[in-house]
């Protein structure tokens, strides 16, 4: 299987349910597996104090006007399932409490996903992990323990699962991008290791496609310039399209790393060889 591809829609729709079926739609024309949003329960995740503060957005001049604006119900996500299966193409979102958890059981989802913000919570974690879903687990801002421990619950749980080498910065900048680190990840828990980029081009993921993650995960928006605090970090159609075109070359270009002539070399050799042991680079005449 090859690398799983997902556009992290998120809340880039704004709101808005033809955004969320255009981004779908770019999603499947460039050919990734999945596109994933973001589900909160607004009371349960923000405190009180925290919704009555001042924000300017072009819903209100409130943060709780902001985040129920950008916030799917039941009928949107009704007709997202939906558009979703005509599509062909896989959707699931990263829950933010056990409500959210709880509300997107209903749509047989085939994956879930731990965003980092949730990591550390263990109470979350265990809920999750019980659904026994493949689920991808983000790991930014955490430390080895916070990961350690998530692993272990999830194992413990027998619940199928990707790590997802990832920096909580948005936009990230390149050097930050420590890719390393996906190498560090599978070396210590011995199980799949993704990527989740929040960087502005494309040449870091095609990085990690080429250290062999498993699932590489990008935002897409319509337009970069959009409302929204996850656009800057956001690659619109045309660069989604690339990063898919070439990570797919990327994967066919890794081969297997057999050691053997390529079949496809033989007649070259026969050509340029012949009988005679070949006298190149690197080799002494005697």
């Amino acid at each position: 299987m090859g690398i799983y591809i997902i556009a992290e829609i998120g809340i880039n729709h704004n709101g808005n349910l033809q955004i969320a079926k255009d981004l779908i739609s770019v999603a499947k024309k460039a050919g990734a597996d999945a596109v994933k949003f973001q589900k909160r329960t607004i009371d349960k995740v923000y405190t009180q104090e925290f919704l009555a503060g001042l924000r300017e957005s072009p819903w209100g001049t409130t943060q709780r006007e902001q985040k129920e604006a950008l916030e799917f119900g039941q009928a949107e996500y009704a007709q997202i399932d939906e558009y979703c299966r005509k599509q062909e193409i896989d959707w699931f979102a990263s829950a933010w409490d056990l409500d959210s958890l709880g509300f997107l059981r209903q749509f047989d989802l085939k994956h879930n996903k731990v965003a980092s913000a949730m990591l550390s919570d263990l109470d979350f974690l265990r809920a999750v992990a019980a659904e026994g879903k493949h689920t991808f687990m983000s790991t930014g801002m955490s430390t080895v323990q916070d990961i350690d421990t998530a692993v272990g619950i999830f194992k413990e749980a027998g619940c199928p699962f990707d790590l997802m080498h990832t920096v909580s910065t948005y936009p990230m900048d390149d050097e930050d991008a420590n890719l390393l680190r996906i190498n560090a990840l599978r070396d210590r828990f011995h199980c799949p290791v993704g990527y989740s980029g929040h960087e502005t081009g494309l040449a870091v993921s095609y990085a990690a496609a080429a250290l062999g993650v498993t699932c590489l995960e990008r935002h897409i928006t319509l337009n970069r310039a959009m409302y929204g605090s996850d656009q800057a970090a956001s690659l619109e159609p045309a660069g989604f399209s690339m990063l898919v075109g070439a990570v797919r070359k990327i994967e066919q270009a890794l081969g297997d790393g057999s050691l053997e002539m390529r079949e496809k070399e033989k007649p070259i050799m026969m050509k340029l060889r012949g009988a005679r042991p070949f006298e190149g680079h690197g080799q002494e005449k005697r």
